[in-house]
């Protein structure tokens, strides 16, 4: 087996007694995880032989496997300087059994099946394709590193950081003899984003150090860890409502539930969650909550800012369609920019899985008469419609059951046209909506509720939609104006000829799939009141919508009270960056396409809005945005149900496990600064920040007192960021947390901090307490 590490040549003693160490390492990471002795933990382990496959002439055996802290996978690379390559468990984002990437499908075999799986990650990173010798091996490789993915995330934040120190303290273990000298404990606390002076260092060494013997060892090291993760603010909280025997009783827990997290609680519900999260048996069996219980506690569901409750579908799904907001992306097939970015069914699938639920298929005549998807007059990489539609069956209710919609640009001509129309109904099947729902023609939109696991298609069409009401209503191909979007894109991109009201011929097939998103071009309000049938649907250029936003709100509203509407971005944003949203939103738009491929505030403030609910992709307006009678202006902020002005104050006490940002430099320690942002109606925005704290990324603590004012809580958002202070240049971001307002808990609350590209960030996260009051 390879050597997994560079160190010097070993006696064969000594190598035994290094292969022994390995293995008490391993036992000990399996027990941290959860998974002491379990069989597919010691295959990982073990590791073996997989084929590596990038083409159909690059196909190479290497061997993988699992280090002992079981967290990190190891493969052997030829590269001249990446001879092992190494990559986290924590960077996987799923792993697929069978030909389920576009590289195995293009360079296997189908009687290969079962061999293959595909390790994909949650950046840019390219897909990891392999094949196993066997069957039966690939089974376990998929089901181990599914086993240990789910683990790692299953962990509390206590049992991730448990498992994260005792890994950090074996890197610094440098001579691996399991003890740790002063020298080493510097280090050590420079790898976890601690930086203290040597006084500070060598005070915590000689106070572990009880046997004065120059190193930690042992019981010392635990005594050191403890010392490191001791939370002085949460022994503040715990030691003002403990009223009894130093530990608090169930009726404390009550008393603090009721006061500081102001939660409807009953004694009974205090028990519960001693009963849930303490740790200590004794304790438990006298109702009792240690400070450790309590510590835990706060890091559960329970102790989130997010409302638990809203984790789950809460609201009401037997709405019309039109009276949701709707998580939606643009351009879905492309994996990076719009000028020479690679499109991919990847693109589909990870806009699907964080529950995008309407996607954008830009439809182009292909080569062998089979239709492709890519950004017309770019460089952009090809993909085959066919494609495109298996992988959105396969994946389009894996996270949200609720329906997808397909946004359909259509350049093609008939022929290939006709072929799009067979294949989605081929492919699709049932789940395709080919009719209106029940036996006479609506009036209104069906629900997401009975629209579950339905797809439908939005488009142009030759039309009325009661002609499937009409036995004498038959069309035949016709030309339809282009869209909007397609116009102005062949615009921009300096095809001759061609304006706003470009024709394009549209084929039966197609148009007759068209059912509840037929595309029109707007043309002022009172036009779409008087001559708009509900199902016709118009799109907006980015500044259109916002003019409108700002100019005329509250007819924006009504018309979005009977009628769908999009938005997508202007066509100059050749890097795909983003827009604002959240004017939009306001407004009453349901259909407000971003750029999901781009990481950006834009993009954390969608995933915020549409966290709760289940992550369904599917937000209920609120009812002034439902109602065709209101008079809800978002600028002007008239009198109404919409006005419940509120006082937000947060206190920002202190954050945990902060990541490096520049892991290459062991001396790159973070200067953090926290800062909180409110998103919503114009009266609502605002900005404030913390200082930032020198040196400590392991346990920042600030103490601030923020006050905020919210007119229209029910369309605020809440954005927490936390920032590597620069003097010199702008601020690196570490991590961020966007939640609505709505969603939002009082009380002390922990927040997770999720990546750039909207993942979690293992153990790290914030520790506020807020207070909601009504305004006098």
């Amino acid at each position: 087996m390879p050597c997994l590490r560079k160190c010097s040549k070993r006696t064969i003693s000594e190598e035994s007694v290094f292969q022994a160490e390995i293995r008490r390492v391993a036992h000990e990471n399996g027990r941290l995880i959860g998974m002491e002795g379990d069989a597919d933990l010691l295959f990982l382990l073990k590791g073996g032989e997989l084929q590596k496959v990038r083409s159909s002439s690059w196909k190479k055996n290497r061997f993988f496997k699992l280090e002992e802290d079981c967290k990190t996978l190891w493969h052997e690379s030829h590269r001249t300087l990446k001879s092992n390559q190494t990559f986290s468990i924590d960077d996987i984002e799923s792993v697929r059994q069978g030909r389920q990437s576009e590289g195995l499908q293009k360079y296997t075999e189908g009687c290969l099946e079962d061999r293959c799986f595909s390790i994909i990650f949650k950046t840019h990173r390219k897909n990891l394709d392999l094949m196993a010798n066997s069957n039966e091996e690939a089974k376990q490789w998929v089901t181990g590193l599914q086993k240990v993915i789910n683990n790692m995330d299953n962990l509390n934040r206590h049992q991730k950081t448990e498992h994260w120190i005792f890994n950090c303290m074996r890197k610094a273990d440098k001579n691996d003899d399991n003890k740790m000298t002063l020298k080493e404990l510097k280090h050590f606390l420079r790898q976890i984003n601690i930086e203290v002076d040597d006084t500070y260092a060598e005070m915590l060494f000689v106070k572990c150090d009880k046997s004065e013997s120059g190193t930690l060892e042992g019981h010392e090291i635990k005594q050191f860890y403890n010392l490191l993760t001791h939370r002085e603010e949460v022994d503040v909280i715990y030691a003002k409502y403990t009223q009894t025997d130093g530990k608090m009783s169930s009726e404390d827990l009550m008393n603090f539930l009721l006061t500081e997290q102001q939660e409807s609680v009953l004694l009974d519900d205090a028990v519960k969650l001693i009963h849930k999260y303490e740790l200590d048996d004794a304790a438990k069996q006298r109702n009792q909550m240690t400070k450790d219980g309590f510590l835990m506690y706060l890091h559960q569901a329970e102790g989130m800012i997010l409302n638990p409750a809203h984790k789950q579908v809460y609201q009401d799904m037997s709405q019309p369609l039109n009276h949701y907001f709707i998580s939606s992306s643009h351009n879905t097939y492309l994996m990076a920019d719009q000028l020479k970015g690679p499109s991919s069914t990847e693109a589909y699938i990870r806009s699907l899985m964080k529950s995008c639920r309407c996607v954008e298929l830009d439809c182009w005549d292909g080569p062998n008469g089979e239709p492709v998807i890519y950004h017309g007059y770019t460089l952009t990489s090809k993909v085959l419609f066919k494609d495109v539609i298996k992988a959105i069956k396969e994946y389009a209710f894996k996270t949200s059951e609720y329906p997808v919609i397909l946004s359909l640009e259509n350049h093609c001509k008939l022929e290939q046209q006709k072929l799009m129309a067979q294949h989605m109904i081929s492919i699709l099947g049932s789940a395709l909506v080919t009719q209106p729902l029940g036996d006479r023609m609506p009036t209104r939109f069906p629900s997401p509720e009975e629209l579950k696991g339905r797809f439908l298609v939005k488009g142009k069409r030759l039309n009325k939609l009661d002609a499937f009401f009409s036995p004498n209503s038959a069309v035949e191909e016709d030309s339809v104006s282009e869209e909007d979007e397609a116009a102005e894109s062949s615009k921009e991109n300096g095809e001759k000829g061609k304006s706003k009201k470009s024709k394009i011929k549209l084929a039966k097939e197609l148009s007759d799939i068209v059912i509840y998103c037929k595309s029109v071009h707007f043309s002022g309000f009172d036009h779409a009141r008087d001559n708009q049938a509900f199902y016709e649907m118009s799109s907006f250029k980015e500044s259109k919508a916002m003019n409108l936003a700002e100019n005329s709100a509250t007819a924006y509203i009504h018309h979005n009270v009977d009628k769908l509407s999009r938005i997508y971005p202007a066509g100059s944003r050749t890097d795909s960056s983003n827009y604002n949203p959240v004017p939009m939103w306001d407004a009453g738009c349901q259909i407000v396409a971003l750029n999901f491929q781009t990481p950006s505030k834009e993009m954390d403030l969608n995933q915020g809005l549409f966290l709760p609910n289940g992550r369904s992709g599917y937000i209920l307006k609120p009812e002034y945005l439902r109602d065709q009678a209101t008079k809800f202006d978002p600028i002007a902020l008239p009198r109404g149900e919409w006005l419940q002005h509120k006082i937000l104050h947060v206190m920002v006490i202190s954050a945990q496990q902060l990541p490096k940002l520049n892991k290459d430099k062991s001396k790159s320690i973070v200067d953090p600064l926290v800062r909180i942002e409110i998103y919503g109606v114009p009266a609502d925005v605002a900005t404030k920040e913390t200082h930032h704290i020198d040196n400590n990324g392991f346990n920042p603590t600030w103490n601030e007192n923020f006050k905020f004012e919210v007119h229209v809580p029910q369309l605020a958002l809440v954005r927490f960021v936390v920032e590597d202070y620069d003097s010199t240049s702008q601020n690196d971001r570490i991590g961020q947390y966007t939640l609505p307002f709505s969603s939002m808990q009082s009380g002390y609350r922990h927040i997770p901090l999720l990546t750039k590209n909207g993942n979690v960030i293992p153990s790290a996260g914030l520790f506020v307490h807020i207070m909601i009051l009504d305004s006098q």
